[in-house]
């Protein structure tokens, strides 16, 4: 544990980079833990198989694997599809799940303003995952930004609130890279439902966002989509395309749960303003038709895509939607191939691409 009165990252210069900036790497964890895709195991190996051969063409892969003998069992699988391994770095690190947008390694970073012949320089916060305040298996994804740091040789910032842990998903956050951070009461603001920080309000929360990871301006969303078991979170509601665009998931069926909440971000959606004032360009992404599991309603969003180098990976359903969401993201995105990765069984596990997958941003 870091000491109660260290630097914050922000006060050094960091801050966290957007998603669409250039990466080094992505990182991943092999999926191992069955209760997280019931019956589907195998075929959620498939899927990562063909994560991997759409991102490694523009960037490194670095996968989080229980043991050797899981790696050799990866690259099985990698072979057989014929996705090159050689851009592949396995880290031997056990996890309790493979959701590494929420326990993975969030990286800030600083640029040689004010400091001429510095150059560009990462660091990693620690955001303590405790599985969304809900699940009690967790202590081996906690230490996973600690594995990463080492690995890498990179500073670690323990975020924290007056020397204790504070606890903060990567899923629950989007950003700008230019001091503008999104999330949603529903996970952060008033929650009475997995509660991450106890006794933390919204202003502890902002001031912690602003000195760990270089916020500057917090726009509040109100919920999130139906069958979300993190309580909320905003990557499959509203995401950032570029430093002034915005997604926003949009419900059209009243008679469908989603409807009111999404609507409501919609009007609040009216106030929302960038660091600089000014109002974004907002865009509606639709919902594919709900999707169930064990009368479970699943999470399907097309929000949760995820931008690669080479490649923005968008989540599809096997819904007549799928190509109107691919047709939106693809005019947003036109420096990069958009390709739709099937995730009606990914699904299973109440995450798709966004929440398997961190971005480790270029120095």
């Amino acid at each position: 544990m870091a000491a109660p009165f260290e630097k914050t990252p922000a006060s050094l210069g960091f801050s966290m980079p957007a998603e669409w900036e250039t990466h080094e790497a992505t990182w991943l964890a092999w999926p191992h833990n069955p209760t997280d895709w019931p019956d589907k195991l195998d075929i959620i190996r498939w899927v990562y198989t063909e994560i991997v051969r759409r991102v490694s063409p523009g960037e490194a892969i670095r996968m989080l694997v229980n043991s050797r003998s899981e790696e050799k069992l990866a690259r099985r699988y990698l072979d057989r599809v014929g996705a090159d391994a050689r851009g592949v770095e396995f880290i031997v690190h056990p996890t309790n799940r493979g959701w590494t947008r929420d326990s993975g390694p969030v990286f800030v970073r600083r640029g040689p303003e004010g400091a001429p012949g510095r150059r560009l320089e990462t660091a990693i916060v620690h955001l303590h995952f405790n599985a969304w305040a809900k699940y009690p298996d967790w202590r081996k994804d906690r230490r996973v930004p600690e594995t990463a740091a080492k690995r890498l040789g990179k500073r670690l910032f323990h975020a924290q609130w007056k020397g204790r842990p504070f606890v903060l998903e990567g899923g629950g956050i989007e950003v700008n890279g230019r001091g503008t951070l999104l999330t949603t009461e529903e996970c952060y603001g008033n929650a009475k439902t997995q509660v991450r920080n106890p006794g933390l309000g919204r202003k502890e929360f902002e001031e912690t966002l602003r000195d760990y990871l270089g916020a500057t301006n917090i726009v509040w969303l109100g919920g999130g989509v139906a069958g979300d078991d993190t309580h909320g979170h905003v990557d499959d509601i509203c995401r950032f395309v570029n430093a002034r665009t915005v997604v926003l998931i949009k419900e059209d069926d009243p008679k469908d749960i989603n409807f009111r909440p999404l609507a409501e971000n919609w009007e609040r959606i009216e106030d929302f303003r960038l660091e600089d004032g000014s109002k974004p360009e907002v865009v509606a992404l639709p919902m594919p038709r709900p999707l169930y599991f064990d009368g479970d309603r699943l999470p399907a969003s097309y929000a949760n895509f995820y931008i690669a180098n080479a490649a923005v990976l968008v989540p599809t359903f096997n819904d007549p939607n799928d190509r109107v969401a691919l047709g939106i993201l693809g005019e947003l995105f036109k420096d990069r191939m958009v390709v739709g990765i099937h995730a009606v069984d990914l699904v299973l596990g109440f995450g798709t691409l966004h929440c398997l997958t961190q971005q480790q941003p270029a120095e």
